[in-house]
């Protein structure tokens, strides 16, 4: 096969907008959104029927009211067809984030202030949709990253909709992990179409508070248009990877880093910002290498043509720069002082030293892999527990803290113009 080449480019000669490779033209944005919207419609007036007619048209699956919620006898099944060292790896996987959930959320949260006390309290949300992609690939460990920080929170209703293949069936690993998650209830049901579900819900399908999970543009797009009425977690879109490095990377390591995320799908990004030109050399003819004699090398090859790219910078401070600009998803940073360098950088999630690939965040590290994609990681976090939680603030003034605050208030309640304010206040020394 032949093997495409990865744009290369000096920070000199990037093209506008470099750091936005999936963006699309307005005349094609336009174009998804009214589909999406027609999808969300089309759900919000038909409820189940119009839910088993997109499952049919887009998942080729025949589907009933009584067949869209995954049975107990379906997840029975599901056990006999994954091993046991299947069970036991999401089990690790799930333990993992479990561990780092729970220390995040035991954080003190009390405070006082010259006689006024705060508490901080977390209130899990009643219900939460979880997003599984489905269709190419199957992401078990999606299952994990959505349902435990929600578990741990507190939230008594966990669902999740994962797309069905033509048999109707949900991917056995989706299943079984939703099952040791404790997920209650399962929907065969992706795309556009579950998140509309999800939002307004339907005969069989209860509306949720929140709809947390990756996915492709439709997807996105449908959260987006959703999040009007029901919250969502971030626009989480096709995966990126971003290598930071210098001539102390192994270029075999960075190329087979870009590669893993490249697998992805045909609209991942993987990129390569770099202070060495023979680095650069280096990872592009070790992609070239790699990619041609790999597995899944068409969606590869595919991903790499459209949205790879290399960047050469003449500085360290230009290559923060860029990467800023970027705001990646995954952000590797494989140089001298990364870990100084590191406090420098915005992405979704910065992993440091040859030892610290994406993959490893995705199944062991503990920390989540649903996170901020196309610049967003500029204002958007990793999905955690605190997603799944209202913060309700719980405030105790005594009388004499009160009498020591009265006289700012007033005048802060006379420079707004709301004189009743600091009656209510004066009232309680009368």
């Amino acid at each position: 096969m032949q093997t495409r080449i990865v744009k290369q480019w000096t920070a000199q000669t990037l093209p506008p907008d470099w750091f936005k490779p999936q963006q699309v033209d307005q005349t094609g944005a336009v174009h998804l959104e009214e589909v999406v919207k027609a999808i969300i419609n089309q759900v919000r007036r038909g409820g189940d029927n119009a839910l088993i007619e997109l499952v049919d048209k887009f998942d080729k699956a025949k589907l009933t009211p009584q067949t869209l919620r995954v049975s107990a006898e379906e997840i029975k099944e599901a056990y006999g067809k994954v091993t046991q060292q299947q069970i036991d790896a999401l089990q690790f996987m799930k333990q993992r984030v479990e561990t780092y959930q729970k220390q995040q959320i035991q954080q003190e949260n009390q405070t006082d202030i010259d006689g006024i006390t705060i508490k901080t309290v977390l209130c899990p949300l009643e219900s939460v949709g979880c997003y599984v992609p489905g269709g190419q690939a199957a992401y078990p460990s999606t299952v994990i990253m959505t349902a435990v920080p929600a578990k741990i929170a507190g939230v008594k209703r966990i669902v999740v909709c994962s797309p069905s293949n033509a048999e109707g069936k949900v991917n056995a690993l989706v299943l079984v992990a939703s099952d040791i998650c404790g997920a209650a209830e399962i929907y065969k049901v992706g795309g556009a179409q579950a998140i509309a579900a999800l939002a307004y819900g339907t005969q069989t399908i209860k509306a949720v508070r929140k709809i947390v999970g990756p996915g492709n543009k439709y997807v996105t797009t449908a959260k987006v248009l959703v999040s009007t009425d029901v919250a969502i977690d971030m626009p989480a879109g096709p995966s990126e990877v971003l290598v930071l490095a210098d001539e102390t990377a192994n270029p075999r390591l960075v190329a087979f880093d870009m590669v893993s995320q490249a697998e992805h799908g045909t609209d991942s990004v993987a990129g390569l910002i770099t202070t060495s030109e023979q680095l650069a050399e280096d990872v592009q003819r070790n992609l070239a290498e790699i990619t041609a004699s790999t597995e899944r090398n068409e969606k590869i090859s595919t991903s790499l043509k459209k949205y790879g790219f290399i960047i050469t910078c003449s500085n360290v401070e230009e290559m923060v720069a860029l990467s800023n600009q970027f705001a990646p998803e995954h952000l590797e940073v494989i140089t001298k002082n990364a870990r100084d360098l590191s406090e420098k950088l915005i992405a979704g999630l910065i992993l440091l030293g040859p030892y610290s690939p994406v993959p490893l965040s995705d199944y062991a590290s503990g920390t989540n892999h649903v996170l901020p994609t196309g610049t967003f990681a500029q204002s958007f976090s990793a999905l955690g527990v605190f997603d799944f939680s209202r913060r309700v603030s719980i405030v105790e003034c005594s009388k004499e803290s009160l009498e020591k605050a009265k006289s700012n208030i007033k005048i802060l309640t006379d420079t707004e113009n709301l004189p009743n304010h600091y009656k209510a206040i004066d009232a309680r020394f009368q």
